[in-house]
């Protein structure tokens, strides 16, 4: 079993404090909108990988590479503005600490900020994602993900009807081709509320705002140990 700490959307002060160090954890997820330098002092604080996919009120990252002589942007030189030590998914599927991660970041498009798409466009995301996942499995023989690490959720599973809160409908087909066990989300904020856990075909799909603690296996089901959210 792997232990996973899923963060999203709301600090945690509890987390952002030594009291963190007596967590157990294996791994870190953060489904975006967090601080980069709150990711980086669980890095540091856990000594775990984290694997991240950007929120819509993050940076935008894209166009960077890690070259031989440091990041690069458009062939120049640039300063990586992402969390040092963390492993930006979006668009890639990374094997960490024995689990298959697929990564699709921002949110559906409602103003001019980064990491905003509109549907027809997460869509040609999400199908190179899963031909992506394809090629991984001819050339291992093994087929699906473990997790499907994104940061708005499907539509009509735990989404709003507000423009910015609404999920992506090609989610689902995502989630099915896959073969995604577990789901994790953040973007929207239950405000006190308990999150409730979803599911998406065969796919479980958890809210992680604030923060889950979870127990997760290759092929299995996830187990949920805590979860609190900020507000």
């Amino acid at each position: 079993m792997v232990s996973v700490l899923a963060v999203s959307d709301e600090t945690i002060e509890s987390l952002w404090s030594s009291q963190v160090r007596a967590m157990d954890v294996d791994l870190i997820l953060g489904a975006g909108d967090l601080p980069f330098d709150y990711l980086e002092y669980l890095i540091d604080a856990l000594d775990a990988p984290c694997v991240f996919v950007p929120g819509n009120h993050d940076a935008d990252l894209s166009g960077y590479s890690a070259g031989r002589v440091g990041w690069m942007r458009a062939g120049l030189p640039s300063a990586w503005p992402g969390p040092c030590g963390a492993v930006n998914a979006d668009g890639r599927i990374v094997r960490i600490a024995g689990l298959r991660i697929a990564g699709l970041g921002g949110s559906i498009r409602y103003n001019d900020g980064p990491n905003q798409w509109t549907e027809r466009q997460q869509r040609r995301r999400a199908r190179n994602l899963a031909l992506t996942s394809a090629w991984h499995a001819r050339r291992s023989g093994v087929s699906g993900v473990d997790v499907l690490l994104t940061h708005s959720p499907p539509r009509g599973v735990g989404d709003q009807e507000d423009p910015p809160h609404r999920g992506f409908e090609c989610f689902e087909t995502l989630a099915g081709r896959l073969q995604a066990r577990v789901m994790i989300h953040g973007h929207v904020h239950p405000y006190g509320r308990a999150a409730e856990d979803r599911t998406l075909g065969a796919t479980t799909v958890i809210n992680t705002v604030g923060f889950t603690l979870m127990e997760l296996a290759p092929g299995a089901d996830p187990t949920i140990v805590r979860r609190r959210h900020g507000t």
